[in-house]
């Protein structure tokens, strides 16, 4: 496979860039999300804007959308445009009940990711039996609820919490299709999406981490979407007037790393640099491309280089808001710094040179940075430190973590 490089893009040229350079590994027709621009500048303005006032009460409402809160700072979060410790601090003087709730979604999130990287990203179902395969993507039966998410889905890239829980519901509890293929076709869209608070929360839903389901019927679209259904067309026919029948779901062998951590000091990566050599240039990833980036800060005189990995995308054909979102933010980067962007494989791609970059707590970077060996690697900013206790649900995995 040939690397190719390409020219970095302009913020405002990002769509057809990313058409141009990209667009062959979109599974759709290449367009930037109606809600969200990527980059610092983008995250760094949406932390400042927001303010927790107000969000026990209204993290779960629909609609009207001017009375959501949801912080909608998730997409920022997914690619390390702001880290955890960071959004943890800047909510430090709201409400308590305010700040309570939102911390405890700020340590969802950590949570996923010390499960996702202590079990090595494993997709079958954690701990009880379900479907994991099989069905069709779902029609949205002309169900105003189903048609708002699925708009929102495709051209926003980003959902509240509470309309993901009612997709996911639907498409394994009710239409009892596979819980992996749902969860594929929120992560080729969502602009958040990553394999381990995607694949949580898919788990979570359909009861393979708890051994019972989320159900979804009318009722939760009439208390948090109110008037949505009186101008749905089927408003006298609706088919989830009732709540859909609650299947009993059988223990199965818990996946490797649920119950505990074997080596919690490999889920946590390094806790100080390691330092084989000198960089000539940042290797950064799709999962830290802030520019709070221990790697970058470190290094700030070297030039960023970021790989598009064709193998990998090819795979997986994301979205192509997906490819824009990160097209900006590397464009935003480049405001203020030096940055390369490479198509090809990674360890081919980065083969000349000896590069500094920081440790992701996914399985596919340690993959990578096996084969492309970093002469420094920096610690991940966790919120949490990984531990070698239980993580079979978020209440024992938190106990374990005293936090």
């Amino acid at each position: 496979m040939t690397t190719r490089a390409l020219p970095v893009p302009a913020l405002d040229e990002a769509v057809t860039w990313t058409r141009t350079h990209l667009g062959d590994l979109a599974c759709d027709d290449v367009a930037a999300s109606r809600s969200f621009v990527g980059g610092q500048a983008s995250a760094d303005a949406a932390l400042a804007t927001y303010a927790v006032r107000g969000y026990a009460a209204r993290r779960n409402q629909v609609l009207p959308v001017s009375a959501r809160g949801a912080s909608r700072l998730s997409p920022y979060i997914r690619h390390g445009l702001l880290t955890l410790p960071r959004i943890w601090a800047h909510v430090g003087d709201g409400p308590s009940r305010d700040v309570t709730k939102f911390r405890d979604e700020l340590l969802w999130q950590e949570y996923a990711r010390h499960l996702y990287a202590r079990t090595g990203g494993t997709a079958r179902s954690l701990r009880y039996g379900v479907r994991e395969r099989g069905g069709t993507q779902v029609s949205t039966q002309g169900m105003s609820c189903l048609d708002l998410v699925s708009d929102e889905l495709l051209h926003d890239g980003w959902l509240v919490n509470q309309t993901r829980m009612w997709f996911a519901s639907h498409w394994t509890v009710r239409l009892g299709y596979g819980w992996r293929d749902g969860e594929d076709h929120f992560f080729a869209h969502l602009l958040d999406g990553s394999r381990a608070a995607n694949r949580l929360g898919w788990q979570w839903t359909v009861g393979a981490g708890t051994g019972k389901a989320y159900g979804f019927s009318r009722w939760q679209v009439e208390k948090r979407a109110p008037g949505l259904c009186e101008g749905c067309q089927l408003s006298r026919a609706c088919p989830i007037q009732g709540w859909p029948h609650d299947a009993g779901l059988a223990n199965v062998e818990a996946v490797v790393g649920v119950a505990r951590d074997p080596s919690a000091a490999a889920t946590r990566g390094p806790a100080q640099p390691v330092v084989t050599g000198r960089p000539d240039a940042v290797w950064l990833t799709a999962e830290s491309l802030g520019d709070d980036d221990p790697a970058l800060t470190a290094h700030p005189d070297l030039p960023a280089v970021f790989v598009f990995d064709e193998p990998l995308l090819s795979r997986l054909a994301l979205s192509g808001k997906r490819l824009v979102f990160l097209a900006q933010s590397l464009a935003d980067l480049a405001e203020r710094r030096e940055v390369r962007i490479l198509r090809g494989e990674p360890v081919r791609a980065l083969a000349d040179l000896a590069v500094a970059t920081t440790y992701a707590p996914v399985p596919g970077w340690t993959t990578r940075a096996a084969g492309v060996a970093p002469v420094s690697v920096h610690p991940w900013p966790w919120l949490v430190e990984p531990h070698s206790g239980s993580a079979a649900s978020f209440t024992a995995w938190r106990r374990a973590a005293r936090v």
